[in-house]
């Protein structure tokens, strides 16, 4: 296991200070934004996905256009997967195998036109030998990776932290949308991503994070891809960030977890939930209002539900309870009452003087001591995809923070415990 100090030094590099937040405010011209959405060349094969197709609607919903946005600036589409500050890096790639009707490939996703790409075809090869010993999956391998200049064009060295919280929150739209299809999922964070993305043709430009199972794991081996896949740009233009590419270099190192695989359960009907799916956006705002104790209980209670995946690293779960019927405001850890009182005004300092941290009913904060930064920013993303299914699924707004004051939140907490996101609830 690395030093402590050496786990941590992309975390400590991009904490957030009341002084820090004052000498650059990160402004940005918007006419300069890179494209938001990879397109490979029109000769590769596309086939649409038809939403009667369970097969299609599932993969439809792992990563679908929910609504557009009209600005000064231009129109935006949101998706069902929320991303710090609607940037959207993170790209899909599927592995088809076996599935009646669908010819056996690797395909990209393509968001843009509810589409699957054909960009390689198998035969006797595949995503397994990247990812297991003497496996073969019928079904679907997901792959989640990132774009990373969307992000860093914007949030610079800190969009280290971003891209890996938006693939945790695309994972938790992955999730859900296999729960909602009756289909299980094993997530997989420790494997070749290096070799994977040489082979993917992705570049230094673009990077592999997770790997999703949805299907059947066979005893059988499986060679690597043949050949490469031709290298195709994720954005119109590209600007480097070698603190970005150093920093998830220092994550490729395997732990080789074994924790036991169980199923998530979210007591819930999947009809509606697909439906909060579909309705899931960022609140701009909340109002001083206060929740019900069942909503508060119900989102508490999806966060405790299992991660289907063999790797242990562990997520703290804080919350701020700031308006909930029947429950005392104050700070709780594992629902235990550790600071009594009302900190909306600390809250709405301490989450860079956010409103939305002031005016929430509830904030959540994500802590962690990591082994793997990639992986501990994404169980934290995926959690904070499951406040936000929950919380609408309840009838209640949400809102993913990332930008809070590092240092001073871990104090307010008492935690040695890096603090890794913030999301709120509230009306």
């Amino acid at each position: 296991m690395l030093p402590k100090i050496a786990k941590n030094q992309y975390h400590e590099a991009t904490k957030l200070s009341f002084l820090s937040v004052q000498i650059d405010p990160n402004y940005v011209d918007s006419s300069t934004q890179p494209a938001a959405f990879k397109r490979y060349p029109k000769f590769f094969r596309r086939f649409p996905l038809d939403l009667e197709n369970p097969s299609h609607s599932f993969l439809h919903f792992t990563s679908a256009i929910s609504s557009q946005k009209m600005y000064r600036e231009g129109s935006y589409s949101l998706r069902v997967n929320p991303s710090a500050g609607a940037l959207y890096p993170t790209e899909i790639y599927v592995q088809i195998r076996g599935i009646k009707g669908i010819i056996e490939g690797i395909y990209h996703l393509e968001v843009e036109t509810q589409s699957l790409t054909l960009i390689y075809e198998l035969i006797d090869d595949g995503l397994e030998g990247y990812l297991f010993d003497n496996c073969l999956v019928k079904g679907y391998i997901l792959l989640i990776s990132c774009v990373y200049f969307r992000s860093s064009w914007k949030y610079k060295n800190r969009s280290l932290r971003y891209c890996f919280l938006d693939s945790g929150h695309h994972l938790g739209a992955i999730e859900a949308s296999a729960y909602t299809h009756d289909l299980q999922t094993q997530i997989l964070f420790d494997f070749d991503r290096l070799a994977l993305n040489d082979d993917l043709g992705l570049e230094n430009k673009e990077f592999v994070t997770t790997a999703i199972i949805v299907g059947d794991v066979k005893e059988k081996a499986v060679r690597r891809l043949r050949s490469p896949i031709p290298f195709v740009s994720g954005t119109d233009y590209f600007e480097p960030n070698h603190f970005v590419e150093a920093g998830y270099k220092a994550t490729l190192s395997l732990t080789k977890s074994t924790q036991e695989i169980i199923q998530p359960q979210f007591f819930v009907d999947k009809a509606t939930y697909l439906q909060s799916i579909q309705k899931r956006r960022s609140a701009r705002r909340f109002h001083q209002t206060q929740i019900t104790q069942e909503a508060f209980l119900a989102v508490w209670e999806s966060l405790l539900q299992p991660i289907a995946t063999p790797s242990d690293e562990a997520i703290e779960i804080y919350a701020i309870v700031q308006d909930v019927v029947g429950i005392e405001p104050g700070l709780y850890y594992k629902q235990k009452c550790l600071k009594v009182g009302n900190f909306r005004d600390k809250m709405g300092y301490l989450c860079v003087n956010q409103a939305i941290g002031r005016d929430s009913a509830v904030l959540f904060f994500f802590v962690g001591d990591f082994q793997n930064y990639c992986t501990a920013l994404q169980l934290a993303g995926l959690l904070g995809q499951r406040v936000y299914l929950r919380a609408i699924y309840e009838g209640l707004n949400c809102s993913g923070i990332g930008a809070f004051f590092d240092d001073e939140v871990q104090e307010f907490l008492g935690t040695e415990s890096s603090v890794l996101y913030a999301i709120a609830i509230g009306i």
